[in-house]
């Protein structure tokens, strides 16, 4: 059985003890011993002791350059708190340990040994704030919680066609007003970045500035009057770079781009590479480069991947940022993809692989700070990457593993053990967050295979004239049915094949059914997060026609009553990158009202497959989940199951050993891992509660 599960199943039954805490570490910690018949202990720092340490035995560690060995032994015991480290980060991080134990109660931590580190020395988040803008404090804020996960990179993007965002003293004109598109006026002075660089410096956190050059620099060309790639521009560069390592005396590397722009200045990349090093900083590019082989001689010290075209260079660090554009994500299924895989191919980090960023581009404009937050599902997609790289591990990567949740076994088990934890702290350390993210681990589908339609959407097939059955004869053809898990499933992911999906090979003018049943114990309104075209947040997709759900004819019935489309607000539109997102994607709308009856009640999709004008990633995928209309998170006292079992998981026998099932009357109530009520039970049979299966006679 899987370790992580093992461990989050154990923690179930310590419950209401002083060790309750351990279960919601975010990410989990690489070993823990749980210290039997010792008390807890009060958090305070008359009770901590810290010492510095050569080594931490069984700890990964490998090079990187202005990075630390973030190692440490936590040890709770005989009413003191010892910390070993081998360097201050390590110190950050066992602290960040006990701020999380000591959420859990009133704040007492539980006596156990910690020893922990991290797989991958890189776990970052990124804001584009040349297209966009965060504010000021808004950074601070999300670098300080963050860093409480053990996200330990910020990769700032300062500059853009759009905007130049860093206040530079030799050129006033490049903050100013008229050189702005977007968000104009909006800026950060020097003194802003060096208060930030002390608050990342304070919380373990490396802040990786980028200045854009030579592409992505039309806001450079309007302020300044000429382009970067000439001889005013090149000595423009010099001395803003200067200015730029001044403001961020924290910071090893400095960002300075280099991709999307073939280099025609002779010399242009490598003169900036040595400025950088004049400077006393190493040189991080993006990678490809148009036209540019990059390589150790070159003087890069970094690449940070993108594209698939990204390949690992061999002798120096490489970030991997391939399929980590937020920006194309949907909330569940790219999650689940991303969770999953391993980074770069790598079980742990290396000299060559150093670890990803999780980054939100903005192309297409949003109206606020927080709408770039919820659409991108920012904290969800930074968490789960950043266990991921603090765990190490995952069994392929996205390219074999695709965006999609397995059904059952150890992987799906290791996912919901994640999803627990982090909805934990979504209602704790992050509950003034703005994330769309709810539990989508106990959703379950029944997908037929697609029926050819003949560019026709409207066509009808048999699983809307015949009833819901596993397979189907149409036209001499068989059509069979499938399980899939989670609230988002993609048919075709965004990038095709190159990501698998449900559909290993999913073919235009077909035509594909999906259906569950939820049974609710009372008649209850509850609200259905419903989508099937997301947004994504760099495209110019046109929004829907009025009355319809997406540009491909989608449909969907509860019960029998077909649920309408929304009213949207870019309908008829020309749409351009500066028409913003309204409420094309579900994040930002209300979600929809629908009444469950007492029993079963059917859920029915038709999902055509057939060219979307004005859609340029024709990605084919379904949202749909049902959550409290008062909380917003998903709907504790029901069960998904496309068969009508009350069990809803085929194969859940396999999810724990039998032994631990606990019987239980109709008088009873079922609670997930952290105690929180789910349902009462009112008939016999099997149920899944969180990761408990209890049986009812």
């Amino acid at each position: 059985m899987n370790r992580l599960y093992v461990m989050a199943f154990a923690f179930f039954f310590l419950a209401g003890t002083a060790r309750a805490g351990l279960q919601h570490l975010l990410p989990t910690p690489q070993q823990v011993t749980i210290l039997e018949g010792e008390t807890a202990v009060t958090l305070d720092e008359e009770h901590i002791d810290v010492a510095m340490a050569r080594t931490i035995s069984g700890a990964y560690d490998y090079e990187l350059a202005g990075f630390e060995n973030e190692a440490y032994r936590l040890s709770i015991s005989g009413g003191r708190i010892r910390i070993e480290a081998v360097t201050p980060t390590g110190v950050i991080r066992a602290r960040q340990t006990l701020a999380q134990l000591a959420e859990d109660g009133d704040g007492a931590v539980p006596a156990c040994i910690i020893t922990d580190w991290p797989a991958f020395k890189v776990r970052g988040f990124m804001h584009d704030v040349g297209r966009s803008f965060i504010s000021f404090e808004e950074l601070k804020h999300e670098i300080e919680l963050y860093s409480r996960f053990k996200v330990n990179v910020f990769h700032f993007h300062l500059t853009e066609n759009q905007a130049w965002r860093f206040e530079v003293k030799a050129y006033p004109q490049l903050t100013s007003k008229t050189s702005m598109t977007r968000f104009a006026g909006q800026y950060y002075t020097q003194e802003q970045c060096r208060q930030l660089d002390s608050v990342a410096a304070a919380n373990g956190v490396i802040i990786i500035p980028e200045v854009d050059m030579p592409g992505h620099s039309e806001a450079f060309t309007r302020a300044m009057g000429f382009g970067m790639q000439t001889d005013e521009g090149v000595a423009a560069l010099k001395v803003i770079l200067g200015e730029v390592a001044a403001a961020f005396p924290h910071s090893p590397y400095i960002h300075i781009g280099a991709d999307e722009q073939r280099i025609t200045y002779a010399g242009f990349l490598k003169i900036m590479i040595d400025r950088v090093h004049e400077l006393g900083r190493r040189v991080v590019v993006w990678n490809p480069i148009a036209g540019v082989t990059i390589s150790k001689d070159l003087g890069v010290d970094m690449t940070q991947m993108w594209s698939t075209a990204g390949k690992a260079v061999a002798g120096i660090p490489n970030i991997d940022c391939r399929y980590n554009y937020t920006n194309h994500f949907d909330v569940f299924g790219d999650l689940a993809g991303i969770y999953r895989s391993n980074i770069y191919y790598a079980q742990q980090g290396s000299t060559e692989v150093a670890g990803e960023i999780s980054c939100p581009w903005n192309d297409r404009k949003l109206a606020s700070e927080t709408d770039i937050i919820r659409q991108n599902n920012t904290w969800a997609n930074t968490l789960a990457s950043a266990e991921r790289a603090w765990r190490g591990g995952g069994r392929q990567y996205i390219e074999q593993g695709g965006a999609l949740l397995p059904s059952e076994g150890a992987e799906l088990d290791e996912f919901r053990d994640w999803e627990t934890r982090f909805l934990y702290h979504k209602r704790h350390a992050l509950r003034d967050e703005s994330i769309p993210y709810v539990r989508q681990t106990d959703v379950v589908w029944r997908i037929t295979d697609p029926f050819p339609n003949g560019g026709n959407p409207t066509r009808t097939f048999p699983p809307e004239t015949d009833g819901l059955q596993d397979s189907y004869s149409y036209e001499g053809d068989t059509y069979g049915t499938r399980i899939a898990t989670g609230a988002g499933i993609y048919l075709r992911h965004t990038w095709g094949a190159t990501v698998p999906a449900h559909f290993a090979q999913p073919q235009l003018n077909t035509t594909a059914y999906a259906w569950t049943f939820v049974y609710s114990p009372v008649e209850q309104t509850v609200g259905a997060l419903i989508e099937f075209q997301n947004y994504g947040r760099s495209e110019k997709d046109r929004a829907p026609e009025s009355g319809n759900w997406d540009r491909k004819g989608s449909r969907l019935w509860v019960n029998d009553v077909e649920v309408r489309a929304p009213t949207w607000r870019n309908t008829g539109k020309e749409i351009t990158n500066e028409v913003p997102l309204r409420n094309e994607n579900f994040t930002a709308r209300d979600p929809k009202q629908v009444k469950l009856h007492v029993g079963w009640n059917k859920v029915f999709l038709k999902l055509p497959y057939v060219a979307a004008d004005g859609v340029r990633l024709n990605k084919w995928l379904f949202t749909f989940v049902l959550v409290d209309l008062s909380t917003g998170e998903a709907v504790d006292n029901i069960i998904y199951s496309p068969d009508q079992r009350s069990d809803g998981i085929r194969g859940v026998e396999d999810l724990q050993p039998k032994n631990h099932a606990r019987e239980h009357t109709t008088d009873d109530a079922l609670y997930d891992l952290s105690g929180h009520r789910l349902a009462q039970i009112q008939h016999p049979g099997v149920y899944v509660a969180g990761q408990r299966k209890v049986v009812v006679r």
